[in-house]
């Protein structure tokens, strides 16, 4: 029995934050930014009353009115976040009591940008086993709420976003979410990619907020040359291990960290650019939320059918990375 998607949701702040918005904050300009990263704007969840749950159930009311189905029947909530609304408790059971999904169980994930496959995993399995029929899986991070907006490095890159699906038995076989690879090291990630403090190695304190290390910490150099190589290796992973040549891939989803990381996975599959899914210039990297949002934007336009063979890749914070074969149902 294998999971497949039935309903898929995104949220976008109205907000955008625009490459010439960052000019008046520090030295750079549109054409850097846009060589550099592809990205042109970005959304931000202004609102300070307003966190990562908000978008959470925004984007879960609308999985719930695609699918036609009442809160009560969900079985679990999976929110995969970097940027939860708190350390406890969990993002996904604030989620749930927004949406009133009484008999779900909850729990948050984070892998960072690799978020959303490790949810996606995680709650296709219980799908498996038999021992759940309705279960949905949310990424979605605040991410202007941990960003330092005097480091160039860094806060040209994010944005806030947040999308999601509902994942149930296939009706059929061979279809759904058919393989998956995913990995972790954490040796590689402790030192480039990570927050300095708000855990308990380094709690809060007024030392910690002056040195502003409740922010992102990037080396993008060697952040970058790692998510190429992981991404392109778990891609050429997955279509070895299921078959796929360049041809049987209707939609190469990767995560939208960097138009040149997404352009460098492509070309390692040898997949043509107009089967790769890219929105990184219109949102940024919205970490959790990249590629739920661009399968909810694949499926608004229409452009997924019965037997659209779609091949997932992420990498993120820790370092995670994954890849994820899908033929939808």
């Amino acid at each position: 029995m294998k999971a497949a998607i039935t309903a898929t949701a995104k949220y976008l702040p109205d907000s955008i934050l625009s490459n010439h918005d960052l000019e008046l904050l520090f030295e750079t300009n549109d054409e850097w930014i846009r060589s550099r990263t592809g990205i042109s704007e970005r959304r931000i969840l202004k609102d300070p009353e307003k966190p990562t749950s908000f978008m959470c159930g925004e984007v879960a009311r609308q999985l719930l009115a695609k699918r036609g189905i009442a809160a009560e029947e969900i079985e679990l909530i999976i929110v995969a976040t970097m940027t939860p609304d708190m350390l406890f408790p969990s993002t996904a059971c604030v989620t749930q009591s927004i949406i009133g999904a009484s008999n779900a169980w909850a729990f948050d994930l984070n892998a960072a940008c690799s978020g959303f496959l490790y949810a996606l995993h995680t709650a296709a399995s219980f799908i498996e086993n038999g021992t759940h029929k309705k279960v949905m899986v949310i990424g979605a991070d605040k991410m202007s709420s941990v960003i330092d907006y005097t480091d160039r490095s860094t806060a040209i890159l994010f944005g806030d976003g947040a999308g999601g699906v509902i994942l149930e038995p296939a009706q059929e076989e061979g279809y759904g979410v058919l393989d998956t690879r995913l990995y972790a090291d954490g040796a590689g990630g402790k030192d480039h990619l990570l927050m300095k403090a708000g855990g308990s190695l380094n709690p809060a304190t007024h030392e910690t907020v002056d040195k502003r290390m409740h922010f992102i910490h990037q080396d993008g150099r060697q952040v970058f040359k790692s998510a190429v190589t992981s991404m392109a290796n778990v891609a050429d992973e997955i279509m070895t291990r299921n078959n796929l040549r360049a041809d049987d891939v209707d939609y190469l989803v990767p995560h939208q960290a960097n138009q040149r990381i997404i352009n460098a996975t492509a070309e390692r599959m040898g997949i043509d650019e107009r089967k790769v899914v890219s929105n990184v210039g219109r949102y940024g990297n919205t970490t959790a939320g990249t590629i739920p949002i661009c399968l909810a934007e694949l499926d608004e336009e229409g452009k997924l059918h019965s037997g659209s063979n779609l091949v997932l890749v992420s990498f993120g914070a820790g370092y995670t990375w994954g890849g994820i074969y899908i033929k939808w149902q």
